[in-house]
């Protein structure tokens, strides 16, 4: 087995052939969740899989698996990602996770390699969370409640229950997409790293450790519209003036209360009544907030909220927010970890082990089996953008990493896998 490869000419013919679906000229990629463009997509995905004499099934969240060897009794190794883009994306976030999930299962049907695990490549729905969250991987974790689905809009007020509709899904179904744990051996994820460290660093490679979690709000600063130049300035409830301060103060306070890996950010402001001679009675914005440590996250929350409350009082302003999504880190498996570090020296593969500062499938997936995930670089650090990147090369040897781990954990002929020996010690 240490001799197989994957087919990199289909591989990349594959991402070729993808890329060119949802594209518009110089404005990225748009498949966004249930869009015509991701319908065209999975339309392509499920071609790919019957072409290559695989099976395919599409669970009750729109999930699409195409599987090997599959009996419906052994638990699965699965890989997978997702399709689907941001506004404007790029032709790898998500996509070659999918794409090299086939790849391997191509590679391992032909070779004719017998499996102890049948396969599954999946692509979650909606993992960029047009509606809010990571829908396809929740519903298989088993995260979803009638609740969530009834309430699941995106920022144009569409439903998700409408958008699935459309296309003649429940969305209801959802909920029996949910596996048992033990009907899964094992989850493993390639992804561009979306970040600048392994390109600056010339490393082909990254071995992801934890992944990121997250809060997001949607806040309000509520003061008093006033005229621009009949107020004087110490008599105004200036709802930006009090967004402005706070701005300065997010640096202060993910030193005090942080992380090395602590990420804050405001990514959205809006000014109301947004007019150039009117004090600005009303500001909204967005706060974007990660670490890769539950305890860490929570002591975020408890000094952004304190730290917005105390400058609103200051300032003789209201402040008010929403939380949009919460999402818990996840330490990816050290058996996995370690698997994939040990195929890597194996294979010659420079690595770099590594935290994920964006959040993924593997961590909603997490809380369902053993995860692991691979990281290959990107361009000078971009994502979400046209301009996303990873050299042909570096695709090459995460997708062999891949293969051979994924050989590791489901040939018949493998043996018993770091990850295994570590859970029947736990066991003992």
């Amino acid at each position: 087995m240490n001799e197989i490869r994957v087919n990199f000419e289909r591989l990349r013919e594959d991402v070729q052939s993808l890329s060119r679906i949802g594209q518009k000229e110089d404005q990225g990629i748009h498949r966004m969740a249930f869009s015509d463009g991701d319908l065209e997509g999975r339309r392509w995905f499920r071609s790919r899989i019957e072409d290559a004499g695989l099976d395919v099934f599409e669970d009750g969240a729109a999930n699409l698996h195409a599987r090997l060897d599959w009996d419906g009794k052994r638990a699965s190794v699965m890989m997978g990602s997702h399709l689907d883009t941001v506004p404007g994306g790029g032709p790898l976030d998500g996509a070659l996770g999918v794409l090299v999930g086939l790849e391997v299962m191509r590679t391992i049907q032909e070779a004719g390699v017998p499996l102890r695990h049948p396969l599954e490549v999946v692509d979650f729905t909606d993992e960029e969370g047009r509606f809010g969250g990571l829908f396809g991987s929740q519903a298989i974790a088993g995260q979803l409640t009638p609740a969530t689905i009834h309430n699941a809009r995106d920022l144009d007020g569409v439903a998700l229950t409408e958008a699935m509709a459309a296309w003649g899904l429940d969305a209801n179904a959802a909920l029996f997409a949910r596996r048992a744990p033990e009907s899964i051996h094992a989850y493993l994820e390639l992804h561009i790293e979306q970040g600048p460290v392994l390109d600056r660093n010339h490393v082909p490679i990254g071995i992801v450790d934890a992944i990121t979690g997250l809060f997001k709000w949607d806040a309000h600063f509520r003061g008093q519209t006033n005229h621009a130049g009949t107020t004087p300035m110490d008599m105004r409830a200036d709802s930006f003036q009090g967004l402005a301060e706070f701005a300065g103060e997010i640096n202060r306070i993910l030193e005090e209360h942080g992380s090395p890996h602590s990420r804050a950010t405001i990514g959205r402001v809006e000014l109301k009544p947004g007019a150039a001679n009117t004090v600005p009675g009303e500001t909204g914005f967005s706060l974007d907030v990660r670490d890769t440590d539950g305890e860490t996250l929570r002591n975020l929350a408890d000094a952004f909220r304190r730290t917005l409350s105390a400058l609103a009082r200051r300032r003789d302003l209201m402040f008010e927010f929403e939380v949009l999504s919460e999402i818990p880190p996840t330490r990816c498996d050290p058996g996995l970890v370690q698997l994939l570090t040990e195929t890597a020296d194996r294979l010659g593969l420079e690595h770099l082990r590594m935290p994920s500062g964006a959040a993924h499938d593997a961590q909603i997936m997490g809380s369902a089996t053993r995860t692991g995930m691979i990281f290959v670089p990107s361009i000078e650090g971009k994502s979400h953008s046209a301009s996303e990147w990873t050299p042909w090369e570096d695709i090459e040897k995460g997708a062999n990493l891949a293969l051979h781990a994924i050989l590791q954990l489901a040939a018949a002929d493998a043996g018993t896998t770091t990850g295994e020996q570590q859970a029947k010690r736990k066991k003992a």
